[in-house]
Order: structure tokens, then C-alpha cells, then sequence
């Protein structure tokens, strides 16, 4: 049996229902696909950047990725905040959601400031300074923290996933009735 705050976690308010699909969390996932991708891949080309003899092109493609990244970042923030919007306050499940939250904006901010000590600092034909290197590494550890904080929200606490009747609609046979074992 749901409380009625798990209840009202799993349902999206009205704004959200409209942005972000019936649960409210449907395009959070796929949005952050974006900026952690993209820092990601600019962490790897800062690495690779260390072993060439010509790395501009990997300097270079780091600090574009890490652009995509920040400009990416918003987007899937907005919708995790409609999300977090539908989670009751003083709950330990809103506690997590704001580190979480808390968590995602240091770490845009710290890829943003990245973003511009390259831009200013760096020649584009050398390979990425130790700092930055540096920053960009704990920035993408501190992502890793944040997207454990998100998975316990949805995973554990059910933030914006479907109700358990819609959930069993999954494991329905043809025949229309549950397999306890399962299988389909």
C-alpha cells in the first residue's frame, strides 16, 4: 500500500505531465545523456591529448565537448526539477533529490568555468594541462555521485516511475493474467 507521499512522488505535476510524459521522468533520463556523454568523451580526448605528439585536435574536441555538455546540462536539469517538484518536502526522498540537484549544478558550473580557463588559457596545439585535466576528472567523479543519488531516486524511491498497477501491465500474459515465476 502507497503512502500518500509516495503517491504524490509518482505523480507529475501538471507542468511536468506536459514537458516531461506521464511519469514526469520519461526525458530525464534521455536528456542526460547529453552532458555526460559529451564529458565523457572530453575526459578520454584529455587523456588521449597527453600521448600525442599532435594533439591539437583532441584539445580542441575536448573543450567542444565540454561546451555540448554545459549548453546540454539545462535541459535535462529542467525536467529533473519538475520531477523534484512533485516529491513531498522534509521527506528523505526530497533530501536526496536536492544533493542530487545540488550535486549536478557544481558540477555544470565547475564544466562551465573549465569551459572558459580553456577558451583563455590554453593553446589549441597542446596537449591539456594537469589542472585542467585535473578539474575535469573530479567534476566527471562527482557526476558519478550525483548519478548514483538520481538511480537511488528512482530505483529506491520510486521518483516519477509508474504506479504498481501500471508496472504489472508488463506482466500480463497473452492470456491476460500474471506468471508469478516471471516468464512471458
Amino acid at each position: 500500500m502507497l503512502t500518500s507521499a509516495q503517491r504524490q512522488a509518482k505523480q507529475p505535476q501538471p507542468v511536468s505531465a506536459v514537458l516531461a510524459g506521464p511519469y514526469g521522468h520519461p526525458l530525464h533520463p534521455i536528456l542526460v545523456t547529453v552532458p555526460i556523454g559529451a564529458w565523457v568523451a572530453s575526459l578520454v580526448f584529455d587523456i588521449a591529448s597527453q600521448a600525442m605528439d599532435a594533439p591539437g585536435f583532441l584539445t580542441r574536441g575536448a573543450l567542444w565537448l565540454i561546451a555540448i555538455g554545459v549548453i546540454g546540462a539545462p535541459a535535462a536539469a529542467l525536467v529533473g526539477f519538475l520531477d523534484l517538484c512533485a516529491v513531498p518536502t522534509g521527506t528523505r526522498a526530497f533530501r536526496v533529490g536536492l544533493a542530487h540537484m545540488s550535486l549536478n549544478l557544481a558540477v555544470t558550473l565547475a564544466y562551465a568555468g573549465d569551459f572558459l580557463w580553456r577558451r583563455s588559457a590554453q593553446p589549441a596545439h597542446e596537449a591539456v594541462p594537469a589542472g585542467m585535466l585535473a578539474l575535469s576528472a573530479v567534476a566527471l567523479a562527482l557526476l558519478g555521485i550525483s548519478g548514483y543519488l538520481g538511480g537511488k531516486l528512482s530505483y529506491c524511491y520510486g521518483v516519477s516511475v509508474a504506479d504498481e498497477d501500471t508496472q504489472a501491465e508488463g506482466y500480463v500474459t497473452g492470456a491476460g493474467r500474471h506468471r508469478p515465476d516471471g516468464d512471458a
